[in-house]
């Protein structure tokens, strides 16, 4: 009920009337059972746009931060993101990539949609980073497809002092990799099947993209002051001129 009153009445009217959202090939989402939408990470604000445009609820593997802080802003932090489609997940545990694949293996069982973000973090300027083999994990336990979905900014607009960028939502064709059924763990097979989603996302997003991850990319910002683009610039050997957007495992 929260779901619907927050999509419909408090905070999707709002949305839709400022950035004006389009969507396309909404229809590759599968009416019922479960699927892995795998998008781009731009902004915060990214998991309010993909719910938006779709009709069936989303979930989304959230810090458990978001659900555990305490006092009266805590206690509304727990119903806005627990009534939003947010499921917690203790990101600082040494177990916590296992306990997200878990609980997402779950959520997909249940015959729901889940949102997943592969790169793991937002990207730290614009470009499509790697993307960690979570997503092939899912998709190889459970057998259900991923749905690549890429939001493309679009012009940007100043409203009330603030500059905000217009946001479209692309979904993708289905992704099936049924002909790996039985090799979930194997790292080669999960490199691969991960890479092919990036490569998927990269075509509906026209990012670049940069075969190193995001998180590491940040860390090595915040320690030495770096742009992403230096930083990028120093980890990435120079690219392949036939490969230059290609992640690792397809360039050949």
């Amino acid at each position: 009920m929260f779901y619907w009153f927050l999509k419909h009445v408090a905070i999707g009217p709002i949305v839709r009337v400022v950035f004006r959202p389009q969507a396309t090939g909404t229809e590759h989402v599968p009416r019922r059972g479960g699927a892995i939408l795998a998008s781009n990470h731009l902004a915060a604000s990214d998991w309010i746009f993909m719910p938006l445009v779709l009709r069936r609820r989303v979930t989304f593997l959230a810090k458990a931060e978001y659900f555990t802080a305490p006092g009266v802003k805590g206690f509304l932090q727990r119903i806005f993101f627990g009534g939003s489609g947010q499921v917690p997940i203790d990101r600082t545990s040494a177990d916590a990539a296992e306990n997200a694949l878990t609980t997402g293996v779950r959520i997909l069982g249940e015959g729901k949609l889940l949102g997943i973000y592969p790169e793991g973090t937002r990207s730290p300027d614009g470009r499509l980073f790697r993307g960690k083999t979570g997503v092939a994990r899912m998709t190889l336990e459970t057998g259900c497809p991923v749905i690549p979905v890429a939001m493309v900014p679009g012009r940007s607009f100043t409203l009330l002092g603030r500059k905000l960028t217009r946001v479209d939502v692309v979904v993708g064709e289905p992704l099936d990799f049924s002909r790996y059924e039985g090799m979930s763990g194997d790292r080669f097979v999960e490199r691969s099947i991960t890479d092919e989603i990036m490569y998927e996302i990269m075509l509906l997003s026209g990012q670049e993209y940069v075969d190193l991850y995001g998180a590491k990319v940040k860390k090595s910002m915040d320690t030495t002051g770096a742009s992403a683009v230096e930083v990028v610039g120093r980890l990435q050997p120079p690219p392949h001129e036939a490969a230059d957007r290609l992640p690792s495992s397809l360039a050949g």
